[in-house]
């Protein structure tokens, strides 16, 4: 149980959650980077916001026609 002590100080756990989170965060940019159709893939959805307003405008523009008609 002295080993659940080491957790309890501030200078044990802080490298600790360091270590984690940088071994988390490299894992995350390899995996997104380290395929170059996923990497593809995932860049091309950073477009998805902006399909919407698109989508939306032509639709606008329909119901414009129609009101016109």
């Amino acid at each position: 149980m002295e080993w659940l002590m080491w957790f309890s100080k501030p200078e044990n756990t802080k490298p600790l959650a360091l270590v984690i989170f940088f071994v988390i965060f490299t894992g995350i940019v390899l995996y997104v980077y380290g395929n170059k159709t996923r990497g593809k893939r995932l860049e091309a959805y950073r477009d998805i916001p902006f399909l919407d307003e698109q989508q939306g405008e032509n639709l606008g523009d329909q119901n414009e026609t129609k009101d016109k008609q």
